[in-house]
């Protein structure tokens, strides 16, 4: 099997359902290990915006609500990778893969995955914070109602389980029910031990 290049230092997954706390845990892990942080949809995003032919194909399929490709994804991923391929201490993959074909194709592209953190929250948890959020927001978006958000994260949950089961003791569950700080208290315990196996 043709691996991807040799990325060098440590390539992390972070899955976690809307309303895990994902966001901000990404934040902290930043500032505290100097990881660079990519997420998919970022990308997606930053790549539309930049105008380019690959940007206005993707915003086409996007405005249809179409799912891009798995490879337009992965091509988006690793140039953003390597463009700091010299000068980042790890790879913080924000949000991906999101099915079980996505990661075995990651693997295959871009290098093997060293540590994958899933915020598990409970079901009720996630609904009931995006019900939240969605309140406190001026704008309503429009998948924030609550039969939606439940098939959602019913979805999120099915899929993640599938790509989990596939890497055994790479895979960290940190319960996300608690506060921002006993999260990160976990999440850094597991980095920690990933950097000095690493060295």
């Amino acid at each position: 099997m043709e691996m991807g290049k040799e990325f060098k230092v440590p390539i992390v997954w972070i899955l976690g359902g809307p309303g895990s706390g994902k966001g901000t845990q990404c934040d902290k892990i930043v500032a505290k290990y100097g990881f660079s942080h990519f997420s998919t949809g970022d990308l997606l995003r930053e790549e539309v915006a930049s105008g380019s032919d690959l940007g206005k194909e993707l915003a086409a399929l996007m405005s249809r609500g179409d799912l891009v490709q798995n490879e337009h994804v992965l091509a988006l991923l690793e140039k953003a990778m390597s463009k700091v391929a010299g000068s980042t201490v790890g790879y913080l993959i924000d949000g991906y893969p999101r099915e079980k074909s996505q990661g075995a194709a990651f693997e295959q592209t871009i290098g093997p995955v060293d540590l994958i953190l899933y915020l598990e929250c409970a079901e009720e948890t996630m609904v009931q914070r995006i019900l939240f959020r969605a309140s406190q927001s001026a704008q309503v978006r429009a998948d924030d109602n609550e039969a939606t958000i439940k098939n959602r994260i019913h979805i999120f949950h099915t899929n993640t389980e599938e790509i989990l089961s596939q890497y055994g003791d790479k895979v960290k569950r940190v319960p996300a029910d608690r506060s921002i700080d006993e999260i990160f208290s976990d999440v850094t315990k597991y980095l920690d031990e990933l950097l000095a196996s690493k060295k």
